[in-house]
C-alpha cells in the first residue's frame, strides 16, 4: 500500500513526513484537524501549543525573572531566515528530494496590545517586505508576498500561543505554503524563559508538544543563560524531538505506519532585547534520520532531515 500511496500522492506523504511543520507543501493543513480557523478567504489562526519550564540550575547572582516588556507601539525590524533539507527513500528506489530553499523574510513587528493587567498575552502584527530565495525559479513565487500580514500572540515569558498568517489574495498556493512552513520553523525554535528569577549560567528544561499529521511529538529542550548584559540575553538552547506513539496515522484516512526510528535533535543560540518581542540575533539547526514500516513489514520508508532557523537584525 506504501508504494501506491507515496507513487500517487507524494506531496502529502512528504509533508506529512516533515514533522516540524503543520501545513504540506501542497497547501491546507497537513493534520486534517480542524485547530486551524479561517477569519477571511486569505487568513488563518493557528494555535501553538503551550510550553512548560522547569529550572534545573538558577545560575550564579544576581537572578532575576527573564520577562519581555515591549510596551504597546514598540516596533522592530527583523530578517527570519529558513531552509529545510529533506530527503525520502522508499526501499531501494531513487531517493527524492522534497527540500525547500533557503527564504529570507523580511519583518516589520508591530506591538499592537502589550501585556498589562487586563491582557496576559501581547499581540505583535508583522508585515512582511520582498521575500527573496536562493532558488530563482522558486523566487518568482514570492513576488506578491511583500504587504503580506502575520501576527503572533506571546506571552511575557517568550512563548508563542497563537500563529496569525494573512498572505495577500494575489500569493499563490507555492508561495503561501512557503510562508507556513517557515513561520512554523521560526514559532517551535523561539526560546521560552521559566518564572523563576535566574542568573547566567542557569539551565531550564522546556517541554512542548509538536503536533503534525497525526502524530505527537514531544519537543524537549535544554536551555543556558549564557550572558546577560547590556539589556540582551544571550540563550543556548538544546532540542530533541521524541515520539509519543509507536503508529503514526497517515492525514486523510491514508492508513498507518509503524516508526521503526525516529531522531530528530539540534542546538542553536538566540539574542533576546526584553525591550522587543523577537529574538534580534540566532541560529538555530535541528537534524535527524527517521524510518518508517507499512502495517504488513513489506515496506520501508527513509527520511533525513535538516531544519535552518536565522534571525538578525537589518543594519540601519
Amino acid at each position: 500500500m506504501l508504494s501506491r500511496l507515496v507513487s500517487s500522492k507524494p506531496c502529502v506523504l512528504a509533508a506529512a513526513l516533515s514533522l516540524t511543520a503543520f501545513v504540506s507543501g501542497c497547501g491546507g493543513s497537513s493534520d486534517g484537524s480542524s485547530t486551524v480557523t479561517a477569519a477571511t478567504s486569505t487568513e488563518v489562526t493557528v494555535p501553538v501549543s503551550a510550553v512548560t519550564a522547569t529550572v534545573l540550575d538558577p545560575g550564579s547572582e544576581p537572578r532575576s525573572p527573564v520577562r519581555l516588556t515591549p510596551s504597546t507601539g514598540t516596533e522592530q525590524d527583523v530578517i527570519l531566515t529558513t531552509r529545510s533539507e529533506v530527503y525520502q527513500q522508499i526501499d531501494d528506489q531513487a531517493q527524492q528530494d522534497f527540500s525547500t530553499p533557503e527564504l529570507t523574510l523580511p519583518l516589520a513587528a508591530t506591538v499592537e496590545q502589550a501585556v498589562d493587567e487586563s491582557s496576559p498575552s501581547m499581540m505583535v502584527d508583522l508585515v512582511l517586505g520582498d521575500v527573496t530565495s536562493s532558488d530563482p525559479t522558486f523566487e518568482s513565487s514570492l513576488s506578491q508576498i511583500a504587504g503580506s500580514g502575520a501576527g503572533l500572540t506571546m506571552g511575557p515569558d517568550g512563548s508563542v500561543s497563537a500563529l496569525r498568517l494573512a498572505p495577500g489574495s494575489a500569493v499563490p498556493n507555492v508561495g503561501r505554503s512557503a510562508l507556513e512552513q517557515a513561520f512554523y520553523q521560526a514559532v517551535y525554535r523561539m526560546v521560552a524563559f521559566p518564572e523563576e528569577p535566574i542568573g547566567v549560567g542557569a539551565v531550564w528544561e522546556t517541554h512542548q508538544q509538536v503536533l503534525s499529521a497525526g502524530i505527537t511529538i514531544d519537543q524537549v529542550g535544554t536551555a543556558t543563560l549564557v550572558s546577560r548584559e547590556g539589556g540582551r540575553v544571550v540563550v543556548d538552547v538544546r532540542v530533541e524531538q521524541i515520539p509519543d506513539q509507536s503508529t503514526w496515522e497517515l492525514p486523510n484516512g491514508q492508513g498507518q505506519l509503524a516508526i521503526e526510528s525516529y531522531t530528530m535533535a539540534g542546538e542553536g543560540t538566540l539574542t533576546v532585547d526584553p525591550t522587543k518581542p523577537l529574538p534580534v540575533e540566532g541560529r538555530f539547526t535541528v537534524t535527524g534520520e527517521q524510518m518508517y514500516v507499512d502495517v504488513e513489514g513489506m515496506t520501508r520508508l527513509g527520511q533525513s532531515q535538516t531544519d535552518h532557523v536565522a534571525w538578525s537584525t537589518p543594519e540601519k
